[in-house]
């Protein structure tokens, strides 16, 4: 009787105890490739918990570190933006989850921008001021490499 109680026991303990937790195996996680673009600097909004990280290439670079209003010829730059949670193997500390958007500043050869968002995301809105959103791409300050 005993030996029947304790293997009943050990096979029910056995099928609850293994339980495969996927909260989120629909999901499908975007990853960014910058291909010849450089890392120029980034950026976290907590209110919001997004971070951002812009992208560029070399004349995009020197323009930002100038600090001129206006991009240098043939600047391409590209501001990317995800959604942030908190890492679960690292306690206080975050890692990109989503990614929401890509916005994409080119300056043609007459120093003209453009400017394109790709939402990602169906959860992100849309910028609304174009010229908004050129002005606080460009207000953002190269970090400093050692």
């Amino acid at each position: 009787m005993k030996k029947a109680l304790f293997t009943t026991l050990s096979i029910c303990a056995l099928f609850t105890a293994c339980k495969i937790d996927e909260p989120d195996k629909d999901l499908k996680r975007i990853v960014f490739d910058p291909g010849d673009l450089k890392f120029i600097s980034t950026s976290l909004n907590t209110q919001k918990e997004t971070s951002s990280a812009l992208y560029g290439n070399p004349q995009a670079l020197a323009s930002l570190s100038s600090g001129k209003p206006d991009l240098e010829n043939n600047s391409i730059i590209k501001l990317v933006t995800w959604k942030y949670h908190d890492n679960p193997q690292y306690t206080g500390g975050t890692i990109t989850g989503e990614l929401l958007s890509v916005e994409t500043l080119q300056a043609d050869n007459k120093g003209k921008i453009s400017y394109q968002i790709t939402n990602t995301s169906a959860t992100a809105p849309v910028a609304s001021d174009k010229e908004e959103r050129i002005r606080y791409i460009i207000s953002y300050k190269p970090v400093l490499r050692p």
